[in-house]
């Protein structure tokens, strides 16, 4: 090898060394765009995905521009991206005889029908400051099942503008109250024939009754009807299962089956099914790998199959309380129970939602010991363009293509041992120029003199 050669050979070193974040991942998927001009996209994760991942919290995925830099991305949950529309019903309300300002002790007396519905309110304040006329009112929300998103308040134009805050308080039972919003403004303002109208008040509670207190401002509105907008959950894609083969073991006297799980998905519930007709109590444990405590997930709770065919008597799922993307599971059955069910995992698939920051085409990395996706307020931009665009604004869809390898199983690889690797590679590298630079000057010196 001449000096050339040597030099060659470190300058490929040195690039291998500070390599691509692609060589650093596993697997890679071309993301097509329905919308290129979107600006944020969402991409859901298929099954494959959740296959190809490491990282217990998916820190190992993330998308790429056209130059192999990262962009900024987060992983959310997610449904089908809509809600359905927000039902208003009115609701009883109550003037409360105010004769303080936000501050001050109150003092009421309510009476109450059988159903908890407020019948009568006598109200009035005490170590009060001195009022300013405006009007304090209390809303009966006993009768609604669902909770508050908002208030609606309807009340007649008066010939002096308003522009006043209010504070919102929730209870249950008329005594203990929790502050729900700090300030809402209510504006009923008119100017050249034009009028500037707020009269939703944001709430977002579950309570059997609010009142709503002035606050700073001006203007006493005279209230004439209040409605509340209910809470909608947000539509969600049903539940997929994986069904697991369990293997039998005995931990200190106590049965279980153990199953593995070979991919990162979001297990949110649980479900047992028998061959036939079964019944018993169990619970369900998982952990992350065998050196790790057992958790308990579920339970203890009755799953049970009764009847046959489509008109079978089966328990409802188990929810787990939250997400888990643990790999071992176990479940361990109440005393004498022996019929062992098949364990189902239920969950859902989430998005992992990028803006197109660099040039296109973008594509979507899994699998790494080495790389994670850095940390973006993606959803905090998102929230502060559905402000200025409405709340049904959503990024553009992004869909995988076909799974292409780039790295392969040398991305599993721990950073630690990539870099030992590399060193020795570079010292035999080194070692090697070494020699070849002594062994040239040692035939520079048995060669006769000219």
């Amino acid at each position: 090898m001449t000096r050339a050669g040597v030099m060659l050979a470190l300058a490929l070193l040195a690039a291998g060394a500070s390599a691509a974040p692609a060589d650093e991942y596993a697997v890679q998927w071309p993301l097509a765009l329905a919308d290129e001009d979107a600006g944020a996209h969402a991409v859901v994760l298929e099954d494959v995905v959740y296959r190809q991942a490491r990282s217990p919290a998916l820190h190992d995925l993330d998308v790429l521009n056209a130059d192999g830099a990262p962009v900024p991305a987060q992983l959310m949950r997610t449904g089908d991206g809509s809600r359905a529309e927000a039902p208003r019903v009115p609701v009883r309300w109550f003037v409360l005889p105010r004769a303080a300002g936000v501050q001050g002790d109150w003092s009421m007396a309510v009476e109450r029908g059988a159903d908890g519905s407020v019948l009568r309110v006598q109200a009035g304040a005490r170590d009060a400051q001195a009022s300013d006329g405006a009007a304090a009112w209390l809303v009966d929300a006993s009768g609604l099942d669902a909770g508050i998103e908002a208030l609606h308040l309807e009340w007649a134009a008066g010939e002096e503008g308003l522009d006043r805050a209010y504070r919102i308080e929730a209870s249950d039972d008329l005594q203990d109250w929790r502050p729900v919003q700090s300030l809402a403004q209510l504006i009923d303002l008119s100017r050249d024939g034009e009028r500037l109208l707020q009269r939703r008040v944001p709430v977002a509670a579950r309570a059997r009754y609010l009142r709503l207190l002035p606050a700073q401002g001006q203007g006493n509105p005279q209230l004439q009807a209040v409605q509340a907008e209910l809470s909608v959950p947000e539509r969600r894609a049903p539940l997929q299962w994986r069904e697991l083969g369990g293997t039998p073991v005995e931990e200190r006297g106590v049965r279980a089956r153990v199953f593995d799980l070979d991919a990162r998905y979001p297990v949110e519930a649980a479900d047992l099914e028998y061959e036939g007709n079964g019944t018993g109590q169990w619970r369900l444990y998982s952990r992350e790998h065998a050196e790790a405590p057992w958790v308990l997930r579920a339970g203890p709770w009755v799953a049970y199959t009764i009847g046959s065919g489509d008109g079978a008597n089966r328990s409802v799922p188990q929810p787990l309380g939250g997400i888990s993307r643990d790999r071992q599971w176990k479940l361990v059955g109440a005393e004498g129970v022996g019929l062992a069910p098949r364990l189902r995992l239920g969950w859902r698939p989430e998005a992992l939602v990028f803006v197109a920051q660099g040039a296109p085409p973008y594509r979507l990395v899994a699998g790494s010991a080495r790389a994670q996706r850095e940390a973006a307020p993606v959803a905090q931009s998102l929230e502060a363009i559905r402000g200025v665009q409405g709340p049904d604004w959503r990024p553009g869809v992004a869909t995988l293509a076909g799974m292409q390898p780039l790295a392969g199983d040398a991305a599993l690889v721990p950073a630690a041992a990539a870099r030992d690797w590399r060193a020795w590679l570079l010292w035999s590298l080194l070692i090697g120029g070494a020699l070849l630079v002594a062994g040239f000057a040692a035939s520079l010196m048995r060669r006769p003199p000219d």
